[in-house]
């Protein structure tokens, strides 16, 4: 099954993220992949994360789909005019890519290329509509195309963010756009994920809540004071100042199953972001109870 006949079927989703190496090298991130096979729905691909030079999500993403894991292909609006963003959709399409995950994308400055330009001719709202128009047959000057794509859409949603209704309004123009499914940034208070999601629901649409794993004390801060939205409670700052080094990944997965588990009653998938600790993914799958055979266990009938 696909990822989109899943969320047809109303599944609990688990998906995952692996980011293409800074050079040609594709073997780690390969094998990142390979350890996640069948214990994922999907994996999405970072489209120069944090602003960061890489490989490109869509190179990564046909070699992934080339062995039969099915990517989620990340296209940020910072890189490119809406010819490339249109572009790259087809080539996508023709590449045997079926997932989109429409992104605004971080600021050039946030990088390792602070002076490169930054595009932003379309943002997340406006690039779900071009893709939609595509799949319609046309493109955004409404000249028909020799063949469509056929994807599905997703969005990104930060539900910690203040004020929220901002978010809940977004996430409409969204679905309006042809958002079909929602990642959020990561969450780490699970009382306004709550509450979150209770005023997200009337929207009607999957949203899978972000756990992150934390790799260090410092990390956390740095999450903290750069990253809005984002709010790491002290209580888990502190079991991760000390825990001795070897013992972080042990406290990182406990914290992340802890946050998993409260997600996990809260809407309809987890999304996990490993930052390059895929291997720790199939240990926090277990301790959370969210293996494949008990995700389907639980899944509502179709």
């Amino acid at each position: 099954m696909t990822l989109a006949d899943k969320i047809k079927e109303r599944r609990f989703l688990v998906t995952a993220e692996v980011g293409p190496p800074k050079g040609t090298n594709v073997d780690a991130c390969l094998e990142e992949a390979e350890r996640l096979r069948g214990l994922v729905d999907a994996l999405n691909v970072t489209d120069l994360q944090s602003s960061v030079m890489r490989l490109g999500s869509l190179a990564m993403c046909h070699l992934l789909a080339s062995r039969g894991i099915e990517p989620v292909y990340q296209l940020t609006c910072r890189d490119r005019n809406r010819l490339a963003l249109q572009s790259d959709l087809l080539s996508a399409y023709a590449l045997g890519i079926r997932n989109v995950m429409a992104l605004t994308g971080d600021h050039p400055l946030l990088g390792d290329h602070p002076g490169a330009k930054p595009v932003f001719d379309l943002d997340s709202v406006s690039l779900l509509s071009a893709a939609s128009q595509l799949m319609q047959g046309r493109d955004m000057t409404g000249h028909e195309l020799d063949g469509s794509p056929d994807f599905l859409l997703g969005a990104a949603v930060n539900p910690g963010s203040d004020p929220v209704e901002l978010q809940l309004m977004k996430m409409e123009k969204k679905v309006a756009a042809g958002a079909r499914f929602f990642q959020t940034q990561a969450v780490f208070d699970l009382d306004r994920f709550a509450a979150f999601m209770q005023r997200s629901n009337r929207i009607g649409m999957p949203v899978l809540g972000g756990v992150l794993l934390l790799k260090s004390a410092g990390m956390a801060r740095f999450l903290n004071q750069n990253i809005a939205g984002i709010s790491v409670p002290d209580r888990y700052i502190t079991m991760l100042a000390d825990a001795p080094k070897e013992e972080r990944p042990a406290v990182s997965v406990a914290i992340a199953r802890e946050l998993a588990v409260g997600i996990r009653d809260l809407c309809q998938g987890v999304h996990i972001m490993p930052l390059g600790w895929a291997h720790h993914i199939p240990q926090l799958l277990q301790d959370a109870g969210l293996t494949p055979e008990k995700r389907d266990a639980s899944s509502p009938a179709p």
